[in-house]
């Protein structure tokens, strides 16, 4: 067989710039900077576009009154439901589900540890917040996905109960189960290896995603390095904005996957390559709304990228 008539998997990318992003130091973004940025997003053809999360301020409430995106998919975040509430009757869950989005993105702790310092709930209530979590956004007729947070961090310490929450996600229903580097200090061989076990372990590449921080300056590389392991969905955000040292840079990662033969013979974006031109105009574009200076150093798209 040879390798053009290989088909070629499909790799979703999800933009964070409007939730992750918005914990960047010095960024604060009002409804209508929220709505030009999903504008661009939508237009560049990012597969989903999560907006913030509706229920926890005024300005993410009013953002998820309305669909503001067409063609990407506008996706809610939030907590999964309390310990000892039914997903009935929990205010925060009920937020999610009446915005107007098409998804619902949970976080979850994954870590024994969290569950016991942060939720003060057993394991078991944790797997069980989860589960009634994800089965409510399937039933409001929602595609639901859970960031497993601390992921990586919790693998190592307790792996059978990391991968417990994980596995409560995907049976329950997620179509998206996200394996979250919160700490941003996993390496990237790290990744590949806690990603083949989590694949192993019987949830299926084609369900899981990464989502990585970049406090040890591999957020990039551990994207890649959990896609060349089996994840399909990559998580960051534009220019690599995000709290403290920010998330996986879109920006390069998306030239990465489209462009290095190693990557591109094997997958497909939902960008084609006319709109994939226009990458160094969207990244400006949102350095400019945040009134900021592009960065000639840019990987890619800097004025200095390919220069000599």
């Amino acid at each position: 067989m040879h390798p053009g008539s290989m088909t070629k998997q499909r790799l979703y990318l999800f933009d964070t710039t409007l939730r992750d992003g918005q914990q960047t130091p010095g960024i604060d973004f009002s409804v209508d900077d929220k709505i030009a940025i999903a504008e661009m997003l939508d237009e560049f053809g990012l597969d989903y576009v999560e907006g913030g999360y509706p229920g926890a301020n005024p300005t993410d409430t009013e953002f998820f009154r309305e669909k503001r995106t067409h063609g990407s998919k506008f996706v809610a975040f939030g907590m999964t439901k309390r310990a000892g509430v039914s997903a009935s009757n929990d205010p925060g869950l009920a937020a999610l589900l009446q915005a107007k989005s098409d998804a619902v993105c949970f976080v979850a702790k994954s870590w024994d540890y969290h569950v016991r310092v942060a939720l003060g709930c057993t394991n078991e209530e944790n797997l069980d917040a989860i589960r009634a979590s994800v089965e409510a956004a399937v039933s409001a007729g929602k595609e639901a996905m859970v960031d497993c947070e601390h992921f990586f961090d919790g693998f190592k310490a307790n792996p059978d109960y990391a991968l417990a929450c994980a596995r409560a996600a995907y049976d329950a229903g997620a179509r998206w189960v996200v394996l979250c580097d919160t700490n941003g200090g996993t390496q990237p061989v790290e990744v590949r290896e806690i990603v083949a076990k989590v694949i192993a372990a019987g949830i299926p590449g084609a369900n899981l995603g990464i989502h990585a921080h970049d406090d040890t300056g591999q957020a990039v590389a551990n994207s890649l390095a959990a896609i060349d392991a089996g994840v399909r969905q990559a998580q960051g955000t534009l220019n690599g904005i995000g709290e403290r040292c920010g998330n996986a840079n879109l920006v390069t990662l998306i030239p990465t996957l489209a462009l290095k033969p190693y990557f591109a013979g094997r997958f497909e974006l939902g960008i084609d390559a006319e709109t994939l031109k226009g990458i160094s105009r969207l990244s400006r574009a949102f350095d400019e709304l945040l009134n900021r200076a592009p960065e000639d150093q840019a990987p890619y798209v800097g004025a200095s990228a390919f220069a000599t």
